[in-house]
């Protein structure tokens, strides 16, 4: 059963609300005569709504914001890219995909912490080596659902349109792309997530600027709910994002049926 979205809004601010009453509560109350959730670990919800709106008001946030932006928006995109164009050539070229197949696995194994001191040392402290390492971050996300998305083209549908004279422009147009569309999308929404971890952990790292730094400087005095007030502006940075993905994601895929419990 689908809920109205009236509704559905309603309970994902509920559990919002739930979750900050417990905290506040947690960082207040003592129980048994110690806090569950001491202030000076954990801050306090108002205080870091306070910096939040602080960070704002004074403008001292829309630099880094946009910086960090910057860097989300370059790995997202040239990792997104690179993940569809090589996602379809290995499934459209067996041959090629068993022969890079352990290339690939090794490369995605790699812990991508490991490789942003590289990545500096290459590209030195600027956005690159944050957009670096962000995009080896999203480029096997959408690599493997394009390509898995297109292997799963159904057989009978391809012999269909090879029967009908389709050249294979037009298959990768009717056949391969919409097979693949539902997947690559379903990917592009993890994908936004990581591009963003790539950006906030390159500079945390080593940067001057940025999310990550502000949460860097927070930590290094110990200021806990800046802290907090970083994180909670990188998940709200993620939901817009997401938002939009989404919104580019129904233009796309309006032709595509709606499932049976959507429709309930």
């Amino acid at each position: 059963m689908k809920l109205h979205p009236a509704k559905l809004l309603l309970l994902q601010i509920l559990v919002a609300v739930v979750a900050l009453a417990i905290w506040q509560v947690g960082a207040t109350v003592p129980i048994g005569g110690d806090y569950l959730l001491p202030e000076f670990f954990f801050s306090k919800p108002w205080d870091v709504l306070s910096r939040v709106v602080q960070l704002f008001v004074s403008g001292t946030i829309w630099k880094h914001l946009w910086i960090t932006l910057t860097e989300t928006v370059l790995a997202f995109v040239i990792g997104s890219a690179g993940g569809v164009v090589i996602g379809f050539w290995f499934a459209r070229k067996p041959v090629v995909a068993a022969v890079f197949d352990p290339y690939v696995k090794m490369f995605n194994a790699l812990p991508r912490v490991v490789l942003a001191p590289i990545f500096m040392l290459w590209l030195g402290l600027g956005i690159w080596s944050k957009v670096a390492l962000g995009v080896t971050l999203v480029f096997f996300i959408v690599f493997f659902n394009v390509y898995q998305g297109v292997k799963e083209v159904s057989p009978v549908v391809l012999a269909n349109a090879r029967m009908m004279g389709m050249s294979e422009r037009q298959l990768f147009r009717n056949v391969y792309w919409p097979s693949a569309m539902s997947w690559m999308f379903s990917s592009l929404h993890t994908a936004v997530g990581f591009a963003l971890v790539g950006a906030v952990v390159g500079e945390y790292l080593g940067s001057s600027a940025g999310l990550g730094y502000l949460i860097h400087q927070a930590e290094g005095v110990f200021d806990v709910t800046g802290v907090f007030a970083g994180m909670f502006i990188l998940a709200a940075f993620v939901l817009v994002i997401d938002w939009f993905v989404t919104r580019v994601e129904r233009r796309l895929l309006v032709w595509r049926p709606q499932a049976a419990s959507e429709e309930n």
